[in-house]
């Protein structure tokens, strides 16, 4: 049976000690509050104070729930403070030699029954342990920030911690009202492992100036329904710490470069862009430490009119897409004109073309190659193509500074957001058109390059490929890696619950063609994918 931890400590009270201090006290357990020197105590116990008032201002807390949880919590200078307290958490800067120092210095001050758990995000919780004469009490208890919002909490377990500790250690979270997944010392644990992955290519893809800033986040709000898009939370994690965890990852994960932070993360920290808490990283804050960003006059106005006018619209296919995108044309005020692949003609005096058949290349490419005879000269001719590249598509006309890729979203074009896919041939007035268009339809419309998976499938996929080597390699559930996404990142569906949606077999054509392209090892289909495909099984 798991003992009752009844008094606790935790050393180091910045944004998340303090916040984990309030997770204990809020549930009833005394703690002891430990920093360096009063001025961080004083730091520290201003970050509690603020955080309960806000809460109390929200109607979230009484101000008599909050006076008792403040009461619960002892404020004190110095690790001998902890003496007589059943755990201690330790959540002091994420350096390797600090926490392994703090660890050593823990062990010879606390009780021997008492268990040493680190908040590390990325180090080895086993070379933290073994600086300690008492490994199988050291134990990884990563919250997720802030602390007393999110759900999820990552239990660590090393080789050598003991499984009453890991018993005692769940029993807490329970009592806590947190969800945990225990799982073993691995670079990233589960949800940075994959988080952190994404994260990087984001910015890879924004240092390649493949799409902005802001059509890389929105892409990723809009089309995967997440809270935030990948730059902007990283300005909200802070680009200094999102480098220590990649760097970390990538020496400590096996060297995969889906880790190797991108070289402008390094330049940015280097700058000093370290994203909120200094007022300027990806985006540009009203002051360090503010969530109001600077407008930026240099963003792109979707609708400047700088494209071709357009009033008469073609719609050539004869399924789910063409029919939503014919009723959304017309709800939008444009004179619609259907055709199919075999008759063109009607198309012959429209102002726009949109082709919505089979995505599959010989039909794409006899259609694009049969608009551009009938249709007049400056007639834009949209491809919806999610997988080929809209490039050889245009090379199959005699026009490709008219041809861009329109890749709506949802079988009947109903999502909120349109991937506008610009070739190395495409007019800058033909991409003006292709935002004017969306922004009439009420959609949002993401500028990108002629790449596999555009945006959103380019960033999605490889994260869901990268749960499935997880998976592959017993390091976790199907279950817990879904908890992992959902409740400490803040995903509205879990990994493998997104798999179940798009299809294994879909996961896996697209992949194939993200690795065919860059020829990246670390975007190499999963072998369980694979299998999985083969044998029509499910996950």
């Amino acid at each position: 049976m798991a003992r009752e931890l009844t008094n606790v400590g935790v050393v180091g009270l910045g944004t998340m000690g303090a916040g984990i201090v309030e997770v204990f006290a809020r549930n009833g357990i005394p703690v002891v509050a430990v920093e360096i020197s009063e001025a961080a105590l004083e730091r520290g116990r201003a970050h509690l104070t603020g955080s309960t008032d806000r809460a109390v201002a929200r109607g979230k807390l009484a101000e008599a729930d909050r006076d008792a949880l403040l009461g619960r919590v002892t404020f004190a200078v110095g690790l001998d403070a902890l003496r007589s307290v059943d755990l201690v958490v330790e959540a002091v800067p994420e350096r390797l030699d600090l926490k392994r120092r703090l660890f050593a210095e823990l062990d010879r001050i606390c009780r021997p029954e008492a268990i040493l758990a680190t908040n590390t995000s990325s180090l080895s919780v086993t070379e933290i342990a073994v600086a300690t004469t008492r490994p199988a009490q050291v134990i990884g208890l990563h919250f997720f920030n802030p602390a007393p919002v999110m759900k999820l909490v990552e239990v660590v377990r090393t080789v050598v911690t003991s499984a009453d500790v890991v018993a005692d250690v769940e029993a807490l979270c329970g009592r806590l009202g947190k969800v945990d997944v225990t799982i073993g010392d691995r670079a990233g644990f589960i949800a940075n492992a994959l988080l952190f992955g994404y994260l990087n290519q984001a910015i890879g893809m924004y240092e390649a100036r493949y799409a902005s800033r802001e059509d890389i986040d929105a892409a990723m709000k809009l089309g995967c329904g997440l809270p935030m898009g990948p730059l902007a939370l990283l300005d909200l994690i802070g680009l200094d710490t999102a480098y220590e965890i990649l760097e970390t990852m990538y020496r400590r994960g096996g060297r995969d470069r889906r880790h190797a932070p991108v070289p402008l993360l390094r330049q940015m920290v280097t700058a000093g862009l370290l994203g909120r808490k200094s007022g300027r990283g990806f985006y540009t804050y009203e002051r360090p430490g503010s969530a109001k960003l600077v407008p930026d006059e240099h963003t792109p106005n979707p609708a400047d009119g700088a494209g071709r006018e357009i009033a008469k619209v073609g719609v050539v296919g004869t399924g789910p897409l063409a029919a939503g995108l014919a009723e959304h044309l017309a709800k939008a005020g444009y004179q619609v004109v259907p055709a199919t692949a075999d008759v063109l003609a009607p198309l012959a005096d429209v102002d726009l073309v949109v082709e919505a058949v089979d995505d599959e290349p010989y039909a794409k490419t006899a259609v694009l190659a049969g608009l551009d005879e009938v249709c007049q000269p400056g007639v834009v001719l949209a491809t919806t193509t999610s997988t080929l590249p809209v490039i050889e598509l245009a090379m199959a006309t005699g026009r490709p500074a008219d041809v861009v890729g329109l890749h709506f979203f949802g079988p009947d074009a109903a999502g909120p957001l349109v991937e506008i896919v610009r070739t190395i041939r495409t007019s800058a007035q033909t991409t003006d058109t292709a935002r004017a268009l969306s922004a009439a339809l009420g959609r949002t419309g993401v500028v990108c390059g002629d790449r596999a998976g555009f945006i959103v499938n380019a960033l999605l996929f490889p994260y869901l490929n990268d749960a499935v080597r997880m998976l592959e390699a017993g390091y976790s559930t199907v279950e817990d890696i879904d908890h992992a996404m959902k409740l400490g990142c803040g995903c509205p569906s879990g990994p493998f619950e997104l798999l179940r949606t798009v299809g294994l077999e879909v996961a896996l054509t697209i992949q194939r063609r993200l690795y065919q392209e860059s020829r990246e090892p670390g975007l190499a289909p999963a072998p369980l994918l694979e299998q999985l495909v083969t044998a029509h099984a499910e996950v």
